[in-house]
């Protein structure tokens, strides 16, 4: 325990300031000379002036971390306190109260909990001392530092675990592999705690760990990634320099060998045998080799080849597959068993990256044998051409030979070939095929004009068991001779005007032939041979297949002759040489002002038909009038066959009508006075039967049709009427029709009404005859109820109300 006093500037008072510390001369005391002002006291004290009070100065106050036990860590004490506990001792800052806590009567200043350094390393705290009547301050505050002393608590931990490296294989030593970092939590600053050592528990003569730095380096040379491709190493780190009592941590560094190219390829056979049938397609796959490389990714990487100085190099081919790393052989020429048999040849596989710090250029590279036999398969037979092609005339006979087709089979046993023609080739049938030997002979008439070339398929075929086939095509074309006589291009019809002169062309002629002449065709045009030469006209020939009608005379008087034949005769230059003849007709016409014979209208029209012009408009004339007849009877015959339906129509509706719009009479007794008559307009009464009600009502309908026919041709007669026996028969079936059907409204009829005549004194009852206005339809004056015809006894009812 160590004790200080300092003096401060008041006489009378005095500071004692005790501490207590773990470490010796903790506690730093400034300048105790009188009369040094503060600032000149910081600078060394090296100047005299009047003592003047300044405040407390305070050192650190060191406090051991962890400790549980609450302790005193120092005190303050004025020269003030006679111990008649006058002072009064106030501690304030960080902690107070909660960490530390200050006697208020000695100064002593104590520690409440264990601290922990790593959670907060110091404090700063202010005292002061005030008098405890007054309250007033014995001594300025003063502020000072308490320090928590470190102690080994706290683990070193390595940071940023996981540890993953890669180095090359076959590395040297001192290659640095990784470097692992710990940390301390400690106080590096005070004793060992915090200095750390590393050192490897596993992974050794392999690698090696740096102390101090933690940096991991290759302690043996030439690690084979093909041998061991995986390391654990395993690194510890002490604190307090190893020493026993410290902290220690562990860490897994993973370290992984990378490949380099120190291996070549290597074939496990000397020898590859393949078997392929001679009928593989060409691009078929023969087999693969591999040649095993230890190394891998780019340097396990290898491209194959043939040897070119081995027979059968160019029949196959080999490639690299690029997944699997295999030799690929590829059928590149087709195989045929009787012609080879067996193919011998060297693959050779050569890594693509070569390193040569590792192997020599040679180690890179190694051979193997490749024997291919081709197995033998029956094949088809082979035709010893492609195709036939052959010509024959169109005038062949019957039998003519055009030549043969011919296959083989080039298996080792030979067997029998048959030939036939393809049936869905030969259409025409005119063909026939020895199915021996394949001679092809004509067997039907050919024309080259119906068709000139004929395709046709040859089917040959074995007679083995498998009955293989093969086909080729036989092309036959048929030449052309001179079996078709020419004639004209067209059907000619020249015109000649009346006023033509003499040698003026009338028709330029030109010839076809169907026949097709390797030199082509040449006509030549003449006139029928005859004793007379035509006075009229002739033939020139312009000697390029066309030939010239002309005149030979002047004016053709069309009043004299209208038509003029005239025979042509085409000759072709075949061998022999056919002709034909063929007649023109020349029409003379009138011609038009330019003198040019008409191309349409009447006037060509006549004479077209030959025929004169007066001739062709009394035809027209003719045609027309008969035309309008015909429309005025179609007329007149469909006016009266109207008129004739509107009759029907009217005798129809007098009959039964189904629906109609009508004014319904009603008359009753006015009073007891008599009958009186009214009307209403009513709307289309339906006067239709209910479906299942309905009867045949046409009864005895000629009688009633006769005896309606005749009321409406004399309607003024006053004898036909209700005392007409045919009449009152229809009126007394219909009332009865009504009173039994009660579906039916009561009976009445516009067609009644035009029964009635028009000799009453109070004129017809019906509206439809009703055209005059209703002033003139009045009544006189003097007879304001006229007499009224009752038509209650006609229907057989009593005096109530009946309505019509």
């Amino acid at each position: 325990m160590h004790w200080w006093a300092v003096k401060v500037g008041r006489p009378g008072l005095l500071a004692v300031l005790m501490f207590l510390s773990v470490i010796p001369g903790g506690v730093m005391l400034g300048c105790s000379h009188e009369g040094l002002e503060a600032p000149h006291f910081a600078r060394g004290c090296t100047h005299l002036h009047r003592r003047l009070k300044r405040g407390w100065i305070w050192k650190q106050l060191f406090v051991p971390e962890e400790d549980p036990t609450p302790r005193v860590i120092g005190q303050i004490r004025s020269d003030s306190d006679r111990g008649e506990s006058s002072i009064k001792y106030i501690l304030s800052g960080e902690g107070a109260g909660e960490v530390f806590q200050i006697d208020e009567h000695s100064g002593e200043i104590r520690t409440l909990k264990s601290l922990d350094r790593e959670e907060k390393a110091f404090y700063v705290l202010q005292a002061q001392a005030i008098n405890r009547w007054t309250n007033e301050p014995e001594e300025p505050q003063s502020e000072f530092i308490i320090k928590v002393q470190d102690i080994n608590d706290n683990p070193p931990q390595f940071q940023n675990e996981p540890y993953v490296s890669s180095i090359p294989e076959m590395s040297p030593i001192g290659t640095t592999v990784a470097r692992v970092t710990a940390t301390d939590a400690d106080d590096p600053m005070f004793g060992n705690n915090a200095k750390l050592i590393y050192s490897l528990l596993q992974g050794e003569p392999y690698f090696s760990v740096e102390p101090k730095t933690g940096i991991i380096e290759t302690s043996m040379p030439n690690m084979d990634r093909e041998a061991r491709e995986q390391y654990l190493v395993v690194v510890q780190v002490k604190d307090m320099l190893g020493l026993s009592g410290g902290y220690s941590a562990s860490t897994t560094v993973t370290v992984s060998l990378t490949d380099v190219n120190d291996n070549g390829p290597t074939f496990q056979h000397h020898l590859y045998t393949f078997i392929v049938p001679e009928n593989a397609a060409v691009g078929t796959t023969v087999g693969r080799i591999m040649a095993e490389d230890a190394d891998v990714g780019v340097n396990a990487k290898m491209t194959y080849t043939l040897n070119e100085d081995l027979e059968g190099s160019s029949t196959f081919t080999i490639t690299t597959d690029p997944v699997t790393q295999e030799g690929v052989v590829v059928l590149a020429q087709p195989l045929d068993y009787e012609t080879k048999r067996r193919y011998v040849m060297a693959a050779e596989a050569v890594n693509d990256h070569i390193d040569t710090r590792f192997l020599s250029l040679d180690d890179f590279t190694d051979r193997t044998t490749l024997k291919i036999i081709v197995q033998d398969v029956d094949e088809p037979p082979v035709f010893l051409s492609p195709f036939y092609e052959w010509k024959v005339p169109e005038n062949a006979a019957v039998g003519t030979v055009l030549g043969s087709v011919s296959a083989r089979d080039t298996d080792g046993v030979s067997n029998t070939i048959r030939y036939a023609f393809d049936k869905r080739s030969d259409n025409t049938k005119a063909f026939r095929i020895d199915p021996n030997n394949g001679t092809i002979t004509v067997v039907r008439t050919l024309d080259r004009e119906t068709a000139d070339w004929h395709n046709v398929t040859v089917e040959a075929k074995e007679t083995s068991q498998n009955r293989l086939s093969s086909s080729v095509l036989a092309f036959i074309k048929v030449l052309d001779i001179n079996d078709n006589v020419p004639g004209l291009a067209r059907d000619y019809q020249p015109y000649i005007c009346e006023g033509t002169q003499a040698g003026e062309v009338i028709q330029l002629l030109s010839a076809i032939d169907a026949d097709d002449p390797v030199e082509g065709h040449h006509f030549y045009f003449s006139m029928v041979p005859d004793r007379n030469i035509n006075p009229n006209f002739t033939i020139r020939d312009n000697q390029d297949n066309t030939a010239e009608t002309l005149a030979r005379r002047s004016t053709f008087p069309r009043k004299a002759r209208s038509q003029y034949l005239l025979p042509v005769v085409v000759t072709d230059s075949g061998t022999p040489a056919l002709s034909s003849t063929s007649t023109l007709t020349i029409t003379v016409c009138t011609c038009q002002p330019q003198g040019h014979c008409p191309t349409g209208g009447v006037e060509a029209l006549a004479l077209s038909m030959g025929v004169s012009m007066q001739t062709l408009l009394g035809l027209l004339v003719c045609l027309l009038t008969l035309t309008v007849l015909s429309v005025l009877l179609l007329i007149v015959w469909r006016h009266r066959r109207k008129q004739q339906a509107e009759q029907d129509v009217k005798v129809t509706e007098l009959e039964l009508p189904e629906m109609v719009s009508q004014k319904v009479l009603y008359y009753r007794d006015a009073a007891g006075d008599g009958a009186e008559l009214g009307y209403h307009q009513s709307s289309d009464v339906p006067l239709r039967r209910h479906p299942n009600r309905r009867r045949d009502r046409r009864l005895r309908r000629e009688e009633v049709r006769a005896s309606i026919r005749m009321s409406l041709n004399i309607r003024d007669s006053h004898l036909i009427g209700p005392e007409d026996e045919v009449f009152r028969q229809f009126i007394i079936d219909r009332l009865a029709e009504a009173d039994q059907d009660p579906h039916v409204p009561p009976y009445d009829c516009l067609r009644i009404y035009a029964y009635e005549g028009s000799g009453t004194p109070t004129g017809s009852l019906s509206s439809l005859e009703s055209w005059m206005s209703e002033a003139a339809a009045e009544p006189p004056a003097s007879n304001p109820r006229p007499c009224l015809v009752r038509l209650t006894p006609w229907y057989g009812t009593g005096v109530e109300d009946t309505t019509f």
